[in-house]
């Protein structure tokens, strides 16, 4: 039987998948901490002795940077990663939609994935993919229905779009400005106005995108 998975222990897992397919290689500890918002390395190193213990992960000894992960095709399953079969792409998680229109609420689904190009990812975060609903940000080249490849972080610069948590509870996609002392996200459509939030939480900066085209053909 394939041992549980919380979700601390997904998500590390789930970044040390995404680097070793980017680099070749382990991220260090402190890599590790701060991709996934830990303060402490001795965070990681529970997290990393649970893996262990689980049967998901090995030390290799002699060389810390390297670790092992194990059971591929459990992980595949549980992940939903096919990093085998898709050579050069990896499957990222999908967190539903996001609003480029006005916020929304956003959804989870765990278990959701979707393939991009691992050259779309910088493999120094953890990644995920979100669908775009809404047209505040075709000037950018950004359509409703596209899909947006995301890295976690928690702060932006001038000009970055960014997943945005406004006013504690609902999710947008927008361009990212501070104005003298506040916070302006702006959408990339003449129609809209921007937005200016009592609070606001950056999730995300987008680094790619990816468009599926629909083709029909009629007799």
């Amino acid at each position: 039987m394939t041992a549980v998975l919380y979700r601390k222990e997904r998500e590390l897992l789930t970044f040390i998948l995404q680097f070793q397919e980017q680099h070749g290689y382990s991220p260090t500890l402190r890599e590790m901490a701060d991709a996934t918002g830990r303060r402490s390395v001795s965070t990681i190193h529970a997290i990393i002795r649970t893996l262990v213990d689980k049967g998901y992960m090995q030390k290799v000894e002699g060389n810390t940077r390297t670790l092992k992960v194990l059971k591929k095709e459990n992980i595949d399953s549980i992940l939903g990663t096919t990093t085998r079969a898709l050579g050069p792409s990896i499957a990222l998680p999908l967190f539903g939609y996001i609003a480029a229109g006005k916020p929304l609420e956003p959804h989870v689904d765990p278990e959701a994935t979707f393939a991009v190009a691992s050259s779309m990812i910088s493999g120094k975060k953890p990644s995920y993919v979100l669908q775009v609903k809404g047209s505040s940000m075709i000037e950018d080249g950004i359509l409703d229905g596209d899909f947006v490849v995301i890295e976690k972080t928690e702060t932006a610069n001038n000009g970055d779009i960014v997943v945005a948590l406004v006013d504690e509870n609902l999710a947008t996609l927008k361009r990212f400005y501070k104005e003298d002392d506040k916070v302006v996200l702006r959408p990339a459509n003449r129609d809209m106005d921007p937005i200016y939030p009592r609070s606001i939480k950056i999730q995300g900066i987008a680094v790619s995108l990816v468009r599926r085209f629909n083709f029909s053909s009629t007799s």
